[in-house]
């Protein structure tokens, strides 16, 4: 047997001592370098992974600015609304009578739900935008884990599409599409808010780790529009479409003293309330983008040009033969042979010949310089997206058919609110505005294009116009003065001017004793009832007067009675379209 020492100690060699400090040592100072390396040049990659798992920043919703009339009406409100949104990362433990629930509360499939949360390592998906405050609260009772809600605002437009394409309308992420709400979008949208918070695991905030940058709403926009007024002009212009089955059709009523648009209105249109896609046909605003040839509306314009130009005065005769006047190798045509014409008479009764001479009188380029004066082939500059400038080639490649057919508007084109802003010289004794969509405080500077004599002696011819032998006797107002010019224009197509398809015009001024409104309507092919411009806008031109120059509180110029009906025996006085 061996003897035991009573007392043992355990030795251990020096050596392994020493490799055992050593290897605790260098892991020691690999942790410190790797601490050292991440603290000085990974400092801010595990800040944002820090964030990414528990840091947020929450968008705090600002109200987008109202849209008003110029009396205050709102024609463009943001309602309060809740969007549900989840964090799919957090909802690993959903289950299926929880994700049955959800369904059932947002009204969505729940197929469509589970696809939508099908990704584990998303951190935010919407699940349904711009709830009720109502409807959102019961989605948060179910208290369903990573599921949260978010303050926002939904665009109400109260009038729907009887202002669709002056407002135009605002997408789910209430960024201006269309109209105002796209080209005041910075003044409109305002400035977003923002919150840096701390979320657990669940999603739930825990603190706040910065100050929060308080949302600045939007301002208010008040336009010249008069909510009264637009009511007055789109139903007149829905029921003249309606009455004669036309494709479609604009109607634009200015203040004649200040050029401000008080009603703008196009059929087809649609209810900006309805989100979804829009076909651009409803959504475009036809009376500021859509060019056609005006056709007689550009008869007292050619007219005054002549009148300005010193070679002509009201009483002037002008020789229109037997209905028929050749140029070169073309023929133009009146309806009647008129014979001899003063120029009162050629307006009156809408003689392209007799028109047609009287600018053949004058110098290329002066007449083009009336034109632009105008506003022919410019932009209006009303601020309104898309506007269209128009046609007005070139004085110098005009030869004499084409000067003779743009006097009485073919061969040059406009929008319907170009023609309108045109027709101010008239209204305003010779002087052009700035047209807007905005109310003015004061009427902006004119620009004289024509002396006062020759604006008030053209607004006497608008006036026969509408009286007995004139061409728009159904534009007549019981109790005011009106006057105006019809346009009956044959519409392009492939194989040149149609007979089938026109464009029926009217272009008026009233009262005419003291202008207040000028009011342009156009509508695109009528097919029952008639296509002449007398027939179809002079009407729907009388409705609107009537009723907004009453509204407007304008007191009559004329007796109640002042109605003029031509002689029965007499043929009604039409205008040759071409």
């Amino acid at each position: 047997m061996y003897k035991t020492s009573s007392n043992p100690t355990l030795q251990l060699q020096p050596w392994r001592a020493w490799l055992t400090l050593g290897s605790l040592l260098l892991l020691f100072s690999v942790l410190v370098g790797r601490a050292a390396y991440l603290q000085g040049y990974q400092e801010e990659f595990l800040r944002e992974q820090g964030e990414a798992r528990y840091g947020r920043r929450l968008t705090l919703e600002a109200n987008r600015g109202a849209i008003t009339d110029r009396n205050g009406e709102p024609l463009a409100i943001s309602s309060p609304a809740q969007s549900i949104w989840a964090s799919p990362s957090a909802m690993a433990e959903l289950k299926p009578k929880q994700l049955s629930d959800l369904a059932q509360a947002l009204g969505v499939p729940e197929n469509d739900l589970r696809r939508r949360l099908a990704d584990k390592k998303r951190d935010f998906v919407y699940l349904k935008r711009h709830l009720p405050p109502g409807d959102a609260e019961r989605v948060m009772r179910l208290g369903v884990p990573g599921v949260f809600k978010q303050a926002e605002y939904r665009r109400f437009y109260p009038d729907g599409e009887m202002m669709a394409h002056v407002i135009g309308y605002t997408d789910i992420d209430n960024k201006g599409q269309e109209g105002f709400e796209l080209t005041k979008e910075s003044m409109l949208a305002g400035r977003l808010g923002s919150r840096h918070v701390i979320r657990d695991r669940r999603g739930y905030v825990v603190e706040d780790v910065a100050s929060i940058e308080q949302p600045r709403d939007g301002q208010t926009l008040t336009l010249s529009i008069d909510r009264k007024i637009q009511y007055i002009a789109f139903r007149e212009l829905k029921n003249t479409i309606e009455t004669h089955r036309a494709k479609a059709g604009g109607i634009v009523v200015l203040d004649a003293k200040t050029g401000e648009v008080l009603a703008l209105a196009n059929l087809p249109t649609y209810n900006p309330n309805n989100r979804g896609r829009f076909e651009p046909a409803v959504r475009r605003n036809r009376a500021v983008t859509d060019l056609y040839e005006p056709g007689s509306t550009m008869k007292p314009i050619s007219i005054a040009a002549a009148l300005e130009s010193g070679k002509y005065s009201p009483d002037t005769v002008v020789s229109t033969g037997g209905g028929a006047y050749t140029i070169g190798p073309n023929t133009i045509h009146d309806t009647h042979a008129y014979g001899a014409l003063t120029v009162e008479g050629v307006v009156q009764k809408s003689s392209n010949i007799g028109t047609a001479k009287i600018a053949l009188t004058l110098d290329r380029d002066y007449l083009w310089e009336f034109y632009d004066q105008v506003g022919i082939g410019e932009p209006p500059h009303t601020g309104f997206p898309g506007e269209a400038s128009g046609r007005l080639r070139p004085w110098k490649s005009w030869r004499p058919i084409e000067q003779a057919t743009m006097s009485y508007g073919y061969g040059l084109s406009v929008s319907l609110i170009q023609i309108a802003k045109a027709y101010q010289i008239f209204a305003t004794d010779g002087q052009i505005r700035p047209i807007t969509f905005q109310r003015l405080v004061a009427p902006l500077p004119g620009r004289r294009v024509i002396s006062a004599e020759n604006a008030m002696a053209v607004r006497k011819m608008l006036e026969m116009v509408t009286q007995p032998g004139g061409t728009a006797i159904r534009a007549q107002v019981p109790g005011y003065r009106v006057g105006g010019k019809t346009g009956t224009a044959k519409k392009l197509s492939s194989g040149g001017y149609s007979s089938e398809h026109y464009v029926a015009s009217f272009v008026g001024i009233a009262p005419i004793s003291d202008p207040r409104l000028i009011v342009a309507v156009m509508i695109d092919e009528p097919t029952v009832g008639g296509y002449y411009g007398g027939v179809v806008a002079a009407p729907a031109f009388s409705r609107v007067v009537k009723e907004t120059l009453r509204t407007l509180g304008v007191p009559p110029d004329a007796p109640l009675n002042n109605i003029l009906l031509p002689n029965p025996d007499e043929p009604e006085v039409k205008e040759e379209p071409f």
